[in-house]
C-alpha cells in the first residue's frame, strides 16, 4: 500500500462530521503520490519544481501511472501545477482501484458518498496498516489528513515533518486546497447574486 491509498482509506473511515470533499481529497492524493516518489528516490524537489530521477517501476499501478506522467524535460513542472493536473478526478480513480482490489465494498448507506455509489473500507491487512499509521500519528499521513480537514487532535506545532521536500509538498497541497475553497466560495457568491437578479426587487 502507498501513502495515497492509506490516506484514501482514512478519509473513507471518517464519520459524517469530518466528510472530505472529492476535490480536496484528489489534491491531497496527488501530493501523497509525489511524497512516495520522493521517498523512493524517483523524484527530487528543487525549489518549487519536481525533478524526476531515472526510469522507475513502482510496484503500485497508480503510483506507476503517476511516475509515467512526470514532466521529464526542463523546465520541470511546478509542484502546484502537478497537483492540479494529476489530481483531476484522482479520488474516483483510487475508489475504482481499491474496489477492484477488494479493499472497498459497496453499501446502501454511510457517511461518505462518492457520486451515486456508497462504499466503505473492508477489514483487510491494508486497512489495518492504514489505521496503524493513523493511530501512531505517522507525520506525513497526519499532515495530509489535516490539510483535508481530518482532525487527529494533535496541535499544529506537533506536525513532526523533518524532510524539507516533503514539507514543501504538504505546503503546496495546503495552498491548492485553500485555492479550491476560494473558488467554491466565489461561485456560491456569484450564484447567489445571479439568483437575486432573477428574483427581482
Amino acid at each position: 500500500m502507498t501513502t495515497a491509498k492509506d490516506l484514501f482509506i482514512i478519509a473513507m473511515d471518517q464519520g459524517p462530521e469530518q466528510a472530505v470533499g472529492q476535490g480536496d481529497l484528489s489534491l491531497a492524493l496527488a501530493g501523497a503520490e509525489l511524497i512516495d516518489l520522493i521517498g523512493t528516490g524517483d523524484v527530487a524537489v528543487d525549489g518549487d519544481r519536481i525533478v524526476p530521477g531515472g526510469p522507475s517501476a513502482p510496484d503500485d499501478r497508480l503510483l506507476e501511472e503517476a511516475a509515467a506522467q512526470l514532466t521529464r524535460q526542463p523546465p520541470y513542472e511546478r509542484i502546484e501545477d502537478w497537483l492540479w493536473r494529476r489530481g483531476r478526478d484522482l479520488s474516483a480513480a483510487y475508489q475504482s482501484a481499491l474496489e477492484e482490489d477488494g479493499e472497498l465494498a459497496r453499501k446502501r448507506g454511510g457517511p461518505l458518498s462518492f457520486g451515486s455509489e456508497r462504499v466503505e473500507p473492508v477489514d483487510t491487512p491494508s486497512r489495518r496498516r492504514a489505521a496503524g499509521r493513523w493511530e501512531e500519528k505517522e507525520p506525513v499521513l497526519v499532515a495530509l489528513t489535516a490539510v483535508v480537514g481530518i482532525d487527529d487532535g494533535r496541535s499544529d506545532d506537533e506536525a513532526g515533518l523533518d524532510d524539507e521536500a516533503v514539507t514543501t509538498v504538504v505546503a503546496a497541497v495546503h495552498d491548492a486546497v485553500m485555492e479550491l475553497e476560494a473558488v467554491r466560495q466565489r461561485r456560491t457568491i456569484e450564484n447567489a447574486a445571479f439568483a437575486n437578479v432573477w428574483r427581482g426587487p
